[in-house]
């Protein structure tokens, strides 16, 4: 019968007592940005004809957030100014998703089925986009016609 009450005193006295040391306030990390990683000189890919200049833009190709750097040819044709880019995802997916986000900035977005892209206008500039294996591929500058033209001979430079 000594026993309970000293079960019961022991019970108390761990219920009890100055609960050790407040925790240190846990400081709050800042969220992790995922960073591209830099893009890779691909202007090997990139037709040569016409080509005025090339360069490698390091992240947000064409200015959107959403967008890796890539690789952005300038072009000059028969009086017409346009540029091609091209971005080197990490599979066919990411390039496939990637597609489906320029498409939501598109005003009058038009699906080019045989391409599995699409056709629009940003910020009153023609684009057309489309995925190729894990590739990114743009043209923007050109009408439907010349564009469609312009990246089937971009296609199949792609491997």
């Amino acid at each position: 019968m000594r026993l309970i009450p000293l079960v019961v005193v022991l019970l108390v006295l761990a219920g009890c007592g100055d609960g050790g040391a407040p925790a240190p306030s846990e400081t709050k990390a800042a969220p992790q940005v995922k960073k591209n990683p830099p893009p890779k000189d691909e202007a090997r890919w990139f037709p040569k004809k016409d080509q005025v200049s090339m360069e490698l833009v390091p992240d947000h190709i064409l200015g959107k957030d959403y967008l890796p750097g890539g690789n952005l040819g300038k072009y000059k044709a028969g009086g017409k100014e346009y540029e091609m880019f091209l971005i080197k995802t990490a599979g066919n997916q990411d390039a496939a998703l990637l597609v489906f986000d320029i498409k939501k900035d598109l005003k009058d977005s038009k699906l080019i089925p045989h391409f599995g892209g699409y056709f629009g206008q940003d910020n009153g500039r023609d684009v057309f986009v489309f995925a190729k294996n894990a590739w990114l591929v743009g043209i923007a500058g050109l009408g439907e016609k010349d564009a469609d033209a312009v990246a089937r001979e971009f296609a199949v430079r792609l491997q």
